[in-house]
């Protein structure tokens, strides 16, 4: 197992930076002194439906970036949440955002080695990462507001934390591969799939074609601009086998060409998850013979004799294509751990409202997940089954009972619930146990 190798950053620098949050963001050389900041209590969409299109050229047309947003991304003068990767897309740097619960900045630091400050347990050898998306790396809150910081207290052990927000869960994967390969690697590795768009961009091969209008919306998005083209895997349907695929926007001039909509529709309109997409938005002219034969094998009857239809079926054919894949991408996870001799647990965390909806009494979307899950042994935590149970405790609507914990993303509150609802399983998994655990006496070294 790895050493912690956090060394970007000393405690001193860490506690200066602190401090310095309060009073003024830090402001790179030449740059402009506008920070990122997001809408107060902001929702990730988990999925599309928020433009409408008659055609696809016309959707296609509506999400091509300008040269605004892709000027500003690539420029190193700029306060950016974001920067340019060929193979995941982008991954993510120091920042300091006005997006915390109550229009709070919050501190995201990151560390030369890659992941998240650690905080507790930083002087330990870490044995056990975690991956996935914002709600793995905790976005809008403040280092030592996250699950890992909590639960780390908690076991009296580090966990490092390379969640990346916007990353599906095949580009967590691919990311836990490259880190795995470098000094900070460990032997127990944590993979947080969340809510159902964890899944739909995994086979994505361009995350900003579902989300990049809604984003435009949120004030300060230009400094936050991210979902750029990256690696992602799709199925063979007639075999049901994984096709992985690398990104062909591998250079940051590239993403230039991501500005011109005739370009955009020439490369993406045969796409058949881009054709699922406009579909669901409205657009009519898809290809319904494509279509028609995913649906098909994907088990789902086809209903096509109107837009509504035509959209109620790609949206189900998207869901069904991106839960297989993402079952898919755990076997290699889990293939992956065995080969290097690590050990993989899958957890599982959901947004506000797959939270209401579970507290309302509605079946879950991803039970074919935790099916396979449990046919195939793999350890995991849900964290869906610990919001239902933690509910009945209460005599508010579930509603109510959900925005206890949501700022967006989980406020510093849900992190502690997060933590504590996936450490049963995480204890039973390791061995030896944490210290917090261990049997007997323990004598715990002074640290100076």
């Amino acid at each position: 197992m790895g050493k912690h190798s956090g060394d970007g950053m000393s405690r001193r620098e860490f506690i200066s930076l602190s401090s310095a949050c309060s009073l003024a963001a830090p402001v790179l050389p030449g740059a402009s002194s506008a920070r990122p900041v997001l809408a107060a209590n902001w929702k990730d969409p988990d999925g599309p439906n928020h433009v409408k299109a008659t055609t696809l050229r016309d959707y296609l047309k509506k999400v091509t970036c300008t040269r605004e947003e892709v000027e500003i991304y690539l420029d190193p003068r700029q306060p950016n949440w974001a920067r340019f990767d060929p193979e995941l897309g982008y991954t993510l740097q120091t920042n300091i955002l006005k997006d915390g619960m109550n229009g709070c900045r919050t501190v995201e630091t990151f560390v030369k080695s890659g992941e998240r400050l650690t905080i507790n347990g930083y002087r330990k050898n870490c044995r056990i990462n975690a991956y996935g998306n914002s709600f793995t790396l905790c976005q809008e809150t403040s280092d030592g507001e996250t699950w890992e910081e909590y639960l780390a207290a908690h076991l009296c052990e580090p966990i490092r934390n390379f969640g990346i927000g916007g990353y599906g869960t095949y580009q967590a994967y691919l990311r836990m591969k490259r880190q795995e390969a470098t000094p900070s690697g460990a032997e127990y590795l944590l993979l947080t799939i969340w809510d159902k768009d964890d899944y739909l961009r995994s086979i994505d091969s361009w995350r900003w074609i579902r989300f990049g209008p809604w984003w435009r919306t949120q004030p300060g998005h230009l400094n936050m601009f991210h979902g750029n083209p990256w690696n992602y895997i799709r199925l063979n349907l007639e075999t049901g086998n994984a096709i992985e695929i690398e990104n062909t926007f591998r250079t940051p001039q590239s993403l230039y060409q991501l500005c011109d909509p005739d370009f955009v529709y020439s490369h993406f309109k045969d796409d058949l998850i881009v054709q699922l997409v406009a579909a669901e938005n409205g657009a009519i002219d898809v290809n319904r013979s494509a279509l028609r034969d995913a649906a098909e094998a994907l088990g789902i009857t086809p209903r096509l004799d109107s837009p509504e239809a035509m959209a109620r079926t790609a949206g189900a054919v998207h869901l069904e294509y991106a839960l297989r894949a993402g079952k898919l991408v755990v076997e290699k996870a889990l293939a992956y751990a065995g080969a290097h001799r690590k050990k993989l647990m899958v957890l599982l965390s959901f947004g506000e409202d797959s939270v209401t909806a579970a507290c309302e009494g509605r079946p879950r979307f991803d039970q074919a997940v935790l099916d396979f899950l449990r046919e195939k042994q793999i350890p995991y935590g849900d964290a869906l089954v610990k919001h239902e149970e933690d509910y009945k405790n209460f005599k508010i609507s579930p509603r109510e009972y959900a925005k206890r914990f949501y700022w967006g993303h989980y406020n510093p509150m849900g992190n502690h619930f997060f933590a504590f609802a996936v450490k049963d399983a995480i204890v039973g998994w390791l061995d030896p146990k944490p210290l917090a655990y261990r049997k007997g006496s323990e004598t715990i070294p002074a640290v100076t």
